[in-house]
């Protein structure tokens, strides 16, 4: 990350808060973010404090990608341009087989040292026509909240970043990886508008007392019609007591807990799968695509089918999503 005079803290933010969050099957981060200045200094940022990095624009040399966040463009740069000299001279330290991403505003420093010449690329929507006109070599997007020209990636606004490290994310270590880092940061893996929170919903741990292995016992026949006494009389306790200590243990009533965990075999067959929606709610118990739709709408906020895209949908080169 490199980091320049008058940057945007949130902006500066997003590459570590996503990269950090794409693990590998045994929870060990699969990026390495570190943040640098030119010479190594504090870098004020448009927020009226500043921040101390740790590295200087050496290291620029030694990654395999170089991101630049925004900033509020300078005058000159808006003016005529041109990039200072400090900035061009640190970017002209990046291989060329480097990957180099620019977040909001900061395409207008790659287009004013030529990175973008002959490419596609996007910036805040409020600029883009001051771009367009300022950097005619450059295919000009504003319609779009990421573009992915190869080597070279840019994206609109603010948490536009958001979506385009997802995609990295997606395009590095495949959909699950991407899928899972979007859930620990709450937020969706593809933009799609209207959504609720895709959140993990762990089950809580069965022990060897209690309603444990009930609820063990009920998560391996979901499909199967249960009722309050089919689980009561598995604990072998009345309807009352079990449903008091089920309350106790999990925090929600058994009939709440049965409906999200049907919710989450939905899910996970709906990412996984290609069974149509019918076949995927008998698996999941509820009996008919409708109460699945019914279900899935109340928790999410989506039907099964945009659920299904939003998981399950191709990297494209460019996200063609308004901004």
């Amino acid at each position: 990350m490199l980091a320049l005079d008058n940057v945007v803290p949130f902006d500066l933010g997003i590459p570590a808060r996503v990269l950090n969050e794409a693990l590998d099957a045994d929870g060990r981060r699969l990026y390495e973010v570190i943040t640098c200045s030119i010479g190594g200094a504090p870098v004020p940022t448009n927020a009226g404090f500043a921040v101390q990095v740790d590295h200087d624009e050496t290291v620029l040399a030694t990654a395999d990608t170089v991101v630049v966040a925004t900033q509020e463009p300078t005058p000159g740069l808006l003016r005529d341009g041109t990039a200072d000299p400090a900035t061009a001279a640190a970017l002209a330290l990046v291989r060329p087989d480097a990957r180099i991403v620019s977040t909001c505003t900061s395409a207008f420093i790659l287009a004013a040292v030529g990175l973008l010449d002959g490419l596609a690329a996007t910036t805040h929507w409020a600029l883009s026509d001051v771009f367009a006109r300022m950097f005619p070599r450059v295919r000009a997007r504003p319609d779009v909240l990421f573009v992915d020209a190869g080597r070279i990636l840019t994206s609109a606004g603010a948490a536009a970043g958001i979506d385009l490290f997802l995609h990295i994310v997606r395009k590095d270590h495949g959909v699950a990886t991407a899928n899972a880092a979007a859930r620990r940061c709450v937020v969706a893996p593809w933009r799609d508008g209207g959504q609720a929170q895709f959140i993990d919903r762990p089950t809580p741990p069965p022990s060897a007392l209690g309603t444990g292995p009930t609820r063990q016992w009920a998560l391996g026949r979901l499909e199967q019609a249960m009722t309050l006494a089919d689980l009561a009389a598995h604990a072998s306790m009345s309807k009352r007591t079990f449903s008091r200590h089920f309350l106790a243990e999990t925090g929600v009533t058994p009939a709440q807990w049965l409906i999200a965990q049907r919710i989450d075999r939905a899910r996970t067959l709906l990412e996984t799968s290609d069974l149509p929606v019918e076949r995927i709610a008998a698996e999941a118990g509820f009996g008919s695509a409708t109460l699945l739709r019914q279900h899935l709408h109340a928790t999410l906020g989506v039907t099964p089918q945009r659920y299904r895209r939003t998981f399950r949908r191709p990297v494209d080169a460019t996200a063609n999503v308004p901004t």
